[in-house]
């Protein structure tokens, strides 16, 4: 029978709801059970598929194709757990199926109502899909107390009462803010978000105390009191250096012991978190370290590049190296041109994006990595930055652009209008929505013998997720590989681009997929491996020649 454990958070935003989900299903994970995690949105729209980076971070795509929250990349990282479409669900979907269902006069006649209809399908889609899993964590998005979420906490609150009894728990996430001027850890912001949460009936089993020092015994034990929780299930999570260490934090704080007793779970099962520590240890004790360039325009927010930040983090540790990130504004790149900014740069990566705005800047990126002999990794739009790149320099297509750009004489980028989905076709053209209109999803390719690609991956055909609207412009592959751009990897009907990489260079590779989206701390993506790899390489020689 699963269980349910359901992650709320109050105070504030940005507290790390989707990484202690994602620690806590490592850490049952650990104990030998099996978990799923599912994360619920309160906002209106679909899925972050149509939203601005800026305001909601990265999209990580499933294999199914489904575009999803962010946090949904952390639970694979952390768990290994692939996720999909049935695993993370917004308010707009909700509304959506619901509306529909009315139209079709599925209610009969009735009155369609925030409870039951609206809970309804929250419930429905927290039970759905948790065959054989033992534990099902359920990270409900926003903060308490918004307006936004009340309906999926009514509908927890709900479920609480359905299912058997030690059937769920309540995990609530809260901050303990330090104020300098009185010199003190401050437990009233926990009072009052628990209090909110147990105004709308739910007492929360668990709480998990961010804070930037340890929580004395007299402040868990007001905590206790007022919130009316165990003194063992008050949880310190205090700041850690890096994201991988909060595992085995907070197993060092009881948090699994405390849901597992929470759940009626007696007896528990020994852990084995040796993974972790190991992990941990590489990140902290390196034995050198390496600058990698990332040249994009949404660099004021990380989480914009979450995973690709992450995939790099691996990238270091699967060759035992600090990798130091140098962001770099495309958008100034393409005004000033000041290629000083690639001074003690060891790689280059132009990652993901859209439009216009700061394309000059990567294909200026790709140019100065083609001449200098500097890794160069383009991912998605910047594969499709090289390309540009290289027909502008290397065929002396002066104009060469893409067709997203507007109406171009050398369209070296075009919308793509079709290709295969589980066996089917699928079309578009420019006036289809942009929502669910991409190429989104796990798809093959088959890789070139004889490329630097196949020796990295050490296999013949790939599976990786994609997310674009455009594509390599197919007709243009003979010029660009007489100019020494190959055509390495390729869908298995051979109509469109996945790879390419540059002759006569010591590591330069664009891909039309999102390799980061695979990539794990204890099995890093081997694109990034090598990748990191290279750049130490050049870093050598950049020290020698100096």
């Amino acid at each position: 029978m699963t269980q349910y454990i359901f992650i709320t958070g109050g105070v504030a935003s940005s507290l790390g709801k989707g990484l202690t989900s994602a620690a806590l299903g490592a850490l049952l994970q650990s104990r030998g059970y099996s978990v799923k995690i599912k994360k619920l949105d309160p906002y209106l729209n679909v899925d972050p598929g149509t939203m601005n980076p800026f305001q909601h971070g990265e999209v990580f795509v499933t294999d199914d194709g489904a575009e999803t929250d962010l946090d949904l990349g952390h639970y694979e990282r952390f768990t290994n757990v692939p996720s999909s479409i049935n695993d993370n669900i917004t308010t707009g979907q909700i509304y959506k199926r619901i509306i529909s269902k009315e139209r079709k006069g599925d209610y009969l006649g009735g009155t369609v109502q925030i409870i039951p209809h609206v809970t309804d399908e929250i419930k429905k889609f927290i039970l759905s899909n948790n065959k054989n899993v033992d534990f099902c964590l359920c990270e409900i998005g926003g903060t308490v107390g918004d307006i936004e979420g009340l309906p999926f906490l009514e509908a927890i609150r709900q479920l609480s009462n359905e299912l058997k009894k030690n059937t769920t728990c309540f995990l609530h996430l809260t901050l303990m803010p330090y104020i300098s001027a009185a010199g003190e850890v401050k437990t009233k912001p926990t009072q009052h978000s628990v209090k909110e949460l147990r105004s709308i009936g739910i007492q929360p089993d668990i709480l998990v105390c961010r804070c930037d020092r340890k929580i004395s015994n007299s402040d868990r034990k007001k905590i206790s009191v007022f919130c009316n929780v165990n003194e063992d299930s008050v949880i310190q999570a205090i700041d850690v250096d890096t994201i991988y260490a909060v595992p085995r934090d907070l197993k060092d704080n009881g948090l699994d012991v405390a849901v597992l007793n929470a759940l009626g779970k007696k007896k528990l099962p020994k852990s084995n978190i040796r993974k972790w520590n190991k992990v941990v240890e590489s990140i902290r004790d390196p034995e050198g370290e390496v600058t990698i360039g990332v040249v994009g325009k949404y660099l004021d927010l990380n989480d914009a590049y979450k995973s690709l930040f992450e995939a790099l983090t691996h990238g270091g540790i699967s060759n035992n190296v600090k990798v130091k990130i140098k962001t770099i504004d495309s958008e100034k790149l393409e005004k000033n041109k000041n290629k000083k900014i690639f001074n003690n740069v060891h790689g280059i990566l132009v990652p993901g994006g859209f439009g216009k705005r700061g394309s000059e800047g990567k294909i200026l990126s790709s140019k100065f990595a083609r001449e200098n002999k500097v890794p160069f990794f383009g991912i998605c739009f910047g594969m499709q930055m090289a390309v540009i790149d290289s027909a502008r320099h290397l065929l002396n297509h002066k104009k060469a652009s893409s067709s997203e750009f507007g109406k171009t004489d050398s369209p070296l980028i075009g919308l793509l209008k079709e290709w295969i989905k589980d066996e089917e076709v699928v079309k578009r053209n420019l006036q289809s929505d942009y929502g669910g209109t991409m190429r989104l999803g796990a798809y093959p390719a088959i890789l070139k013998k004889g490329s630097k690609v196949r020796e990295i991956y050490r296999n013949k055909e790939i599976i990786e997720r994609h997310r674009h609207r455009y594509e390599v412009n197919i007709s243009y592959r003979p010029e660009l590989e007489k100019a020494g751009l190959s055509f390495v990897g390729m869908s298995p009907d051979g109509y469109l681009p996945e790879i390419v990489e540059l002759k006569n260079h010591p590591w330069f590779i664009g891909v039309q997929f999102h390799p980061e989206l695979k990539s794990r701390p204890f099995n890093p993506h081997p694109l990034f491996a090598s990748f990191i790899k290279a750049s130490i390489v050049n870093s050598r020689l950049s020290a020698k020649g100096k």
